[in-house]
């Protein structure tokens, strides 16, 4: 049995590193993966590197070592004072370190005391006696686990090709000996140089001197202080570690775009144009040092700054951070010094801190066990970085791009001091209102680091421009001179590329090594008796014959169709036939495709039989008694037959497979649900999905998994043919369309949304950070390829991601760093396609400046991943440890470092006042909980949403939010086309803000619940419910009734409103005091206590006591 399990790392590799490693491929035979026996805690522990002595409160600092239970990361922690070896890391013999034990609570007894009992001890093994607690070490990349003896591990290497320019089986070639043809094209303008912009027409671009980026600006830092030749870059940090996501492997290669893609077999090789022609990552190419082209201020930090920094728009003082204007001594003409820009905060402001004025709003300290009504009356908006007006206007959405810190630390040790982890979360392909598209044929990027030009570009004169990552002076091409907007010529810097955080360019024929691939679907479907019986065939077939026309695509769009139950069936669909024919393939053990040329047809050509097929599909397996599934054959099957074009694979699912490759059995037992401490079963039985799903990734597949089922199905397993692949994970337990017509209308609203949203095929994304900082970890759906470029089969607009950084130098002369992630895909028109998002955050020399811009809801989705990784490497109790460790850790950091006065109590900071909230709320979420029963399935599938959500979304299903809406009214109401919201204040989640008088609206993301109190008012009863009185009030009732009341209006209003604002169906649930439902909605009552978990407060008690230790 694999634990390969929830490393959100996706790649081959032993425990699942995502991404190639520099062992060999050796694949293990079945059952012989990894030893499942059950072990008491803290018993699995790898062996670690030898570790230098820690001091008391600091990280350890040198070499790399495996953390401690109880810790999310696992990395060493002052990585600055010791930098990493220059060769190959050497091993060390494993030395075994005593770590700290719980600090969570013990189980509850069922007594009425208040206050929770002092919690045990538990260690790394018997017998060790009073462990040093355990501490965070967020900021660095985990270390190199070597293999245990006897494990055999099926890591994917990136050594060179034997045959390097051999084209690969999906069309891409790889050149040899790449030359960059960079995007400065020397040369006259070019005629097909457009630019448009979705949504309405942006203003026209003025030339008056108020624009931010002129040309002549100062540089942001300075640069390098030294060259760094191709072998002085520090060793990369080592991959595979207990409990995180995939490291990314080494370069392996020193020359910029000569790069191996790793597959899963490299006879099927798929060099990714991305990383040929995207270039590779910043150590990939050593850049000549630049000399300074202005002088610049030397500051370690930011201005003072006013109280409330972090909610507002503008820093009332923003005036002051303005220098005066100063003419360029360089360029062919003099232009003006721009108003406000990063790099010319003056000397006099250099060393100023937070620390000399006046304590922001963000600072201020709240005794959590005195401050009750903390929840804001909306939702918690994300905080603004410190940075001036013009600057912060220009940068990226909170809702596409966002820190865990928006003051990011001068130092590794710095950020250690503050137990705050560091890491960028990415809603990359979101659906926007307005996004600039760039047509041109010359793309202007950093000839060293690659990085695309950007509103953070530093424009020395008209013909050069300094790059905010790698500080390198590159050269203006002469098409980048014309400025489509405004079709004046001489003003690179009102370019739509350097007013816009976030961009897309329609790429030049450079960008692509084939021609773009062409929109594929193919529909996978269980026709076991299981399946008929549940209904959902009827809904599949319908939906996609009501939306064929709105499926994304071009006159090349390709559809296919495949069922399964214990046997292979195809359909024969080529043009010219009268109807569909049936091919049935009964040999699962070696799965062959009968006809390739017409399974999968052009859409446009064959509309009528597809028609034809779907109609009838439905009715042809009602008799059937097929009760066992082929899952595994009929997956190979798909692969099989989309290999030679790549696209998307819907796969739709009722049952445990029984069949052929990849067949499972129940791991579940019900009786442990509830009792058990540590859950079993979290991570893959097998590891045949993943290693196809790697397969499919090679060849530009992903692959979309819809489990409806009322049965255990081992989704812990299936779920890797998505991870891997880049794909989603859609969930409808207990799935039938006559019994439960609320998952059904769920199933139905999800799959029209599924089959009409924007997708990109061919995709990969690399994100680029500022020199000095690094990205180590990956949290999300995708394949790791060369170091640091994800492979995304598909991407979709409901996917996010998270990654983990550490700071590798410091950044003391840096006053801003960047970030920018870079995303190319091809259109379903066939259009390829490069979204660049960039965002600029303010760089800080002080604990306080550091609290201050913590992102509460940032920090906590980055937490929730990684303790989901470390839920499936290590365990649930050790997970449950570390997340409480989070708490206890910056809280303690924040009282002994920040604090100038000590008060007793237990002090937050008021922009971490919800953190310990949140991290109950993950404590009691599906994932983590305890002492509840709840299946295996679901506990998988809520890990998977963990990882996949982007944070907007992710946050409801952490933190519900509660409404009152049985006295909704007009007052602060929204007015969106001409529909007036109302807007109720949020409740906290506890019974006490419960009334039987009232009815209260939960939203808990993929599921919303309407409670009516038993002597709710009869008027809302009946004027929005539609009964009579309350008993009349249905058991099972899922819809409001479209009433002509205005009761009804707002409450539907808002309920609308709630349900627009996310891409899937949300189910909503109206319950009752007898309703079956009434226990789970008291379950999500985060701040009240339950027989296997702490209230808030007394949470608040074991936080407080833990930290005065």
């Amino acid at each position: 049995m694999s634990n390969s399990g929830y490393s959100s790392q996706n790649g081959a590799g032993q425990p699942y590193a995502n991404g190639p490693l520099q062992n060999p491929v050796v694949m293990q035979p079945p059952g012989q993966v990894y030893n499942t026996a059950v072990q008491p805690p803290y018993a699995n522990q790898m062996p670690v590197k030898a570790t230098l002595p820690q001091g008391p409160g600091q990280y350890n600092c040198g070499t790399y070592q495996s953390a401690p239970s109880g810790t999310l990361s696992q990395g060493p922690g002052q990585g600055m004072l010791n930098r990493p070896p220059m060769g190959p890391p050497q091993p060390l013999a494993p030395q075994h370190q005593a770590a700290s034990g719980s600090r969570m609570p013990p189980p509850l007894a069922p007594a009425h005391n208040s206050t929770p009992p002092p919690p045990s001890a538990n260690h790394f093994y018997p017998g060790t006696q009073n462990p040093p607690q355990s501490t965070w070490q967020y900021g660095m990349p985990p270390p190199m686990s070597q293999a245990s003896v006897g494990s055999v591990t099926n890591h994917v290497t990136s050594a060179p090709s034997s045959v390097p320019n051999q084209p690969s089986p999906a069309g891409y070639g790889m050149a040899g000996s790449p030359v960059y043809h960079n995007a400065a094209h020397p040369g006259p303008p070019v005629s097909h140089n457009s630019y448009s912009q979705p949504g309405p027409a942006p203003p026209p671009v003025s030339s008056s001197a108020s624009q931010l980026y002129h040309p002549g600006r100062q540089a942001f830092g300075p640069p390098p202080a030294g060259a760094l030749t191709p072998g002085m870059r520090p060793t990369p940090p080592p991959t595979g570690s207990l409990g995180t996501a995939t490291p990314p492997p080494p370069p392996t290669s020193q020359r910029e775009g000569v790069v191996h893609t790793p597959t899963p077999s490299d006879s099927a090789q798929v060099p990714n144009s991305f990383d040929f022609l995207e270039s590779g990552g910043r150590n990939m190419a050593p850049y000549p040092p630049q000399p300074a082209m202005m002088g610049r201020s030397m500051g370690h930090s930011y201005p003072s700054l006013p109280p409330g920094y972090q909610n507002m728009g503008t820093p009332p003082n923003a005036q002051a951070m303005q220098p005066p204007k100063q003419p360029y001594p360089l360029g062919p003409q003099p232009f003006q010094q721009p108003p406000v820009g990063p790099g010319q905060l003056t000397p006099a402001m250099g060393g100023l801190s937070l620390q000399q004025s006046q304590t922001p709003e963000s600072l201020k300290a709240i005794n959590l066990l005195q401050e009750r009504n903390l929840l804001p009356p909306r939702l918690v908006p994300a905080p603004v970085p410190c940075l001036a007006q013009d600057l912060q206007r220009l940068n990226c959405s909170p809702e596409v791009f966002r820190s865990t810190l928006t003051n990011i630390p001068q130092t590794q040790s710095l950020l250690n001091k503050a137990k705050l982890p560091l890491g960028l979360l990415l809603h990359p392909f979101k659906d926007l209102s307005q996004l600039p598209v760039v047509t041109s044929s010359t793309i202007v990027r950093c000839r060293s680091c690659r990085t695309y030009i950007n509103p953070f570009v530093t424009f020395l004169d008209q013909r050069r421009w300094k790059c905010n990552l790698c500080y390198r002076v590159n050269d203006v091409p002469e098409e980048f001179m014309y400025n489509p907007v405004s079709r004046s010529y001489g003003e690179p810097h009102k370019r739509p590329e350097v007013q816009n955080p976030t961009i897309e360019f329609i790429a030049p024929s450079e960008y692509m090594l084939r021609p773009p691939q062409p929109a594929v679907y193919l529909f996978v479907l269980d026709v076991s008796h299981n399946a008929v019986e549940t209904g959902y065939l009827n809904i599949v077939c319908q939906s996609i014959l009501d939306n064929l026309s709105a499926l994304p695509g071009d006159t090349r769009t390709k559809i296919g169709f495949i069922t399964f139950d214990s046997t292979i069936h195809f359909y024969n669909l080529q043009e010219g036939l009268s109807q569909p024919q049936m091919l049935i393939v009964s040999d699962i053990e070696d799965i062959f495709i009968p006809t390739p040329d017409s399974l999968l047809v052009n859409l446009n050509e064959c509309k009528e039989l597809v028609q034809d097929l779907l109609k009838g599909l439905p009715q042809m397996f009602t008799k059937t008694m097929e009760t066992q599934s082929a899952l595994g054959p009929a997956l190979q099957a798909a692969f099989k037959l989309l290999s030679p074009t790549g696209g998307r694979v819907s796969v739709f699912q009722t049952q445990l497979p029984t069949l052929g490759v990849g067949a499972l059995k129940s791991r579940e037992d019900p009786n442990q649900r509830a009792s058990a401490k540590d859950i079993q079963h979290l991570s893959p039985a097998t590891d045949f999905y993943k290693k196809l799903a790697l397969d499919c990734s090679g060849q530009q597949i992903a692959v979309d998994l819809f489990l409806l089922s009322g049965q255990y199905c081992d989704l812990a397993s299936l779920a890797c043919i998505s991870r891997y692949s880049a794909g989603s994970v859609y969930y409808y337990p207990s799935y039938h369309s006559q019994h439960n017509p609320a998952q059904e209308e769920r199933f139905q609203k999800d799959l029209k949304r599924y089959i009409t949203r924007k997708i990109g095929f061919e995709a990969v994304m690399r994100i680029r950070c500022t020199k000095g900082l690094s990205i180590h970890t990956f949290h999300g759906n995708f394949f790791v390829r060369s170091t640091d470029l994800l492979s995304l089969p598909n991407v979709n607009p409901d996917a996010g991601f998270a990654v983990q950084m550490s700071i590798e130098e410091n950044l003391v002369d840096m006053q801003v760093v960047s970030f920018q992630a870079a995303l190319l895909y091809t259109s379903s028109k066939g259009e390829r396609r490069i979204r660049v998002h960039t965002m600029c955050l303010p760089v800080v020399n002080s604990l306080a400046d550091i609290f201050a811009g913590a992102d509460v809801q940032a920090i906590t989705g980055l937490l929730a991943s990684m303790a989901v990784d470390r839920s499936v490497t290590a365990s649930l109790s050790d997970a449950r440890d570390a997340l409480a460790n989070a708490a206890i850790d910056s809280l303690a950091a924040y009282r002994s470092s920040v604090l100038s006065v000590q008060q007793p109590g237990l002090l937050a900071p008021w922009c971490l006042r919800l953190f310990p909230l949140y991290i109950l709320a993950l404590l009691k979420q599906k994932s983590f909980r305890t002492g509840t029963s709840t299946r295996l399935d679901d506990r998988v599938y809520a890990m998977c949403q963990l990882k996949y959500q982007p944070l907007t979304y992710l946050m409801l299903m952490i933190h519900p939010a509660l409404y009152r809406v049985d006295n909704l009214s007009d007052e602060g109401a929204l007015n969106i086309s001409d529909k007036t919201i109302p807007q109720p204040a949020l409740l906290q989640l506890s019974v006490e803000k419960l009334s039987r008088e009232g009815a209260f609206l939960m939203d808990a993301g993929l599921v919303m619940y309407l409670w009516i109190g038993k002597n709710c008012s009869p008027s809302f009863i009946t004027q929005v419910l539609g009964v009579p009185n309350y008993t009349a009030i249905p058991q099972s009732m899922n819809q409001l009734p479209e009433l002509d009341t205005a009761e009804s209006a707002r409450t539907r209003a808002f309920i609308s409103w709630l349900r627009e604002q996310r891409p899937f169906f949300p189910v909503l649930h109206v319950i009752r005091d007898e309703s079956q439902l009434k226990a789970i909605f008291m379950q999500n009552m985060i701040e009240d206590r339950t027989e296997s978990a702490l209230s808030y407060y007394e949470f608040l008690l074991h936080l407080q006591q833990q930290i005065s230790k």
